[in-house]
């Protein structure tokens, strides 16, 4: 598990901040993300990404805007297709791998504490301390703005 050291904040999260996964974050701190998050890909996917040494870059256009942007193709597929898949989370999964997923399965937006507690069936109050510790878990963080 990849950890970094959080600046303190004047801000003390409640159960109303946002998190979500910050993918900058991971591609400063962890040089082998990629291989991180291959484990989250489902079957099929492993298969078609196991040859691919590097990130691989697709064309996306945005739905709202059309708006064409690059994006990294494994983080791509990881959200549209295998984060849907009906085992992607289950009530075995630890905590921080719980929530992860959810922002996975989710798109990536952003969610509060009080938000996962009902996703997860997990009590809020842990969700929060446990994001708001001394140390980024996985890349979640609080959303900006």
């Amino acid at each position: 598990m990849v950890t970094e050291v959080k600046r303190m904040s004047l801000v003390k999260p409640t159960l109303q901040t946002c998190y979500h996964i910050d993918f900058d974050w991971w591609q400063k701190n962890d040089r082998d993300w990629h291989v991180y998050l291959r484990n989250y890909l489902c079957k099929e996917h492993q298969a078609a990404f196991a040859s691919a040494s590097e990130s691989v870059q697709i064309d996306w256009v945005d739905p709202n805007s059309a708006e064409i942007t690059q994006v990294d193709g494994l983080q791509h597929v990881l959200i549209i297709h295998c984060a849907k898949q009906p085992d992607f989370i289950t009530q075995q999964s630890a905590l921080v791998d719980a929530i992860f997923r959810t922002f996975l399965a989710n798109g990536n937006q952003p969610l509060s504490s009080e938000d996962l507690a009902k996703i997860l069936g997990r009590p809020a109050q842990t969700i929060l301390r446990t994001l708001s510790g001394a140390h980024v878990l996985q890349g979640i963080r609080i959303t900006a703005g």
